[in-house]
């Protein structure tokens, strides 16, 4: 399936690279691109293939999506985004909590990804139930992923991001981060999972069951000995997340 993208006006394609100076001001200030890069994979990886319905377009900023339980927390992302917004009413809520998503990854260090713009702001909210749940194992994983018409090497490569952050006991029932410098994005989380749990390191059930699929363990092995092709399979599969549904010709 090959992508069209809408053709936007140059004042708008103005609008998104000024916006993104912007954003990288305030996600460099406040230590904030780990939730940014949750609200926008939150916002996105709600797609439904078949349905068509769900993704990236705007609804998480309603009460009703961010009421669902995997939302815990990002009503603080919404609020923190939303001076930038004003800013820029031009721009759909679409597009902002994607290209936010883009900078989280760029400002921490992490791989360029390709931004287009064009989304529009859909009101409907999906239903609840369609994100990764952390307790479960490589079965729900592809479950969840295959909703979203998303591949083996997208699961894994998009399970790197944990690199940034952590979790909070009263948000998920996890606490911790993932990898000793939760505000850098590269290929050690990969590197701690094949390690082993240490004190103060946290690894979710649906993090160790990466190591115990024979598909996706050698992927595992693959981005901690070779943190570029990580950057590159990462800056694909969150490419297409944060396409899904958007531009498809099919």
């Amino acid at each position: 399936m090959g992508k069209s993208y809408p053709a936007v006006s140059e004042e708008y394609q103005k609008a998104v690279e000024k916006c993104k100076r912007k954003l990288r001001g305030l996600i460099a200030e406040k230590h904030c691109a780990p939730i940014i890069l949750r609200l926008a994979w939150h916002s996105a990886g709600t797609f439904d293939v078949k349905t068509k319905t769900g993704g990236p377009f705007g609804t998480i900023r309603h009460p009703a999506e961010l009421a669902h339980e995997a939302n815990n927390g990002l009503d603080i992302a919404v609020r923190l985004l939303e001076p930038i917004k004003e800013q820029f009413p031009i721009l759909s809520y679409a597009d902002f909590y994607q290209l936010a998503g883009v900078v989280a990854v760029e400002v921490t260090g992490g791989p360029e990804i390709p931004f287009h713009p064009g989304r529009p702001d859909k009101h409907e909210p999906p239903p609840e139930g369609r994100l990764p749940n952390a307790t479960k194992g490589s079965d729900h994983l592809r479950d969840v992923f295959g909703h979203m018409g998303l591949s083996d090497k997208d699961i894994v490569a998009l399970s790197g991001g944990h690199t940034l952050g952590r979790c909070h006991k009263e948000r998920s029932g996890f606490e911790g981060p993932w990898t000793t410098n939760p505000l850098i994005f590269d290929n050690s989380y990969f590197k701690e999972l094949l390690s082993g749990e240490k004190e103060g390191l946290l690894q979710l059930p649906s993090d160790k069951a990466l190591l115990e699929d024979p598909v996706f363990r050698p992927l595992v092995e693959k981005y901690a000995a070779d943190e570029d092709a990580f950057f590159a399979d990462y800056a694909e599969a969150h490419l297409k997340l944060s396409e899904l549904g958007f531009a498809d010709v099919e």
